[in-house]
């Protein structure tokens, strides 16, 4: 944590900051203020390491918009995941865990941001941000919802039926059966979910577990024939048969329509 600004310090933020610049590439400042490309390359690792700006990846920096008052900065999560997509090219939608708290499932605040896009996979450190990214193919983003944060950025969450769907397809990654049918049990009855928007998640977001899973689920909660068929023709006749909960012992009753063995009354 750097205490104290030296005058290159000073001379680059001032510059950025009169020109409402929140973004800096190597290159950009070597010659207005007059650094040679390796004073430059320094100038930057020493910020980054003394907390004054952020790295987005190499080459690609995050600064403050006022000069640091002592201490260290950091950008906000929106900001951070905002500026490193957007050098990719890609898309994203906030998801999992942070989905969970901003929709009332879950009260636990995550210390990461789980995302999903269609660039990067992996987890990723800019400044005190914490991520975790989540390659998905093109067709695998949609149902999203924006939110305005209070620095005027816009940040995408994936929408709230969407993240009910995702709870029952990405269980392993979110740890979210079988917490995910009490969520959706209570959204349905509150009226804030229909059975049909889900069923139409399922089928274009889900896979086959998703889609059986979501069948029983929605057959006990009395949903109407006709939107079961739906999830009913997606699926091909198999006699192998998933767990209605993957993290119990795969013993129990079977619902031989969805291929479900109801291990949760084992």
């Amino acid at each position: 944590m750097k205490q104290r600004l030296g005058r290159q310090e000073m001379q680059l933020l001032a510059y950025l900051q009169v020109r409402k610049q929140r973004v800096v590439r190597t290159g950009e400042i070597n010659d207005p203020l007059r650094l040679t490309r390796a004073q430059e390359g320094e100038l930057f690792r020493r910020m980054a390491r003394g907390g004054l700006i952020a790295r987005v990846r190499p080459g690609l920096y995050l600064v403050p918009a006022q000069l640091p008052l002592g201490g260290s900065w950091s950008p906000d999560e929106v900001l951070a995941l905002n500026t490193l997509i957007e050098d990719q090219k890609g898309r994203y939608q906030i998801c999992g865990p942070n989905a969970f708290n901003r929709y009332g499932f879950d009260d636990q605040v995550s210390a990461r941001v789980y995302a999903y896009n269609n660039r990067i996979s992996g987890e990723r450190n800019i400044g005190a941000v914490a991520l975790t990214l989540i390659e998905v193919a093109d067709e695998r983003l949609g149902a999203t919802e924006e939110v305005r944060t209070t620095e005027g950025l816009t940040a995408l969450y994936s929408s709230r039926v969407r993240t009910l769907v995702d709870a029952v397809y990405d269980w392993s990654r979110f740890n979210s059966l079988p917490r995910a049918y009490g969520w959706i049990r209570a959204e349905l009855a509150a009226k804030r979910v229909g059975a049909a928007d889900l069923v139409k998640a399922a089928l274009r977001y889900g896979d086959l577990g998703t889609i059986r899973r979501m069948g029983v689920l929605l057959e006990r909660q009395g949903t109407d024939d006709r939107l079961l068929r739906k999830l009913d023709r997606a699926l091909n006749p198999s006699t192998s048969f998933i767990p209605w909960i993957p993290t119990r012992p795969k013993r129990g009753n079977v619902n031989r329509r969805w291929g479900i063995v109801l291990n949760d009354q084992a």
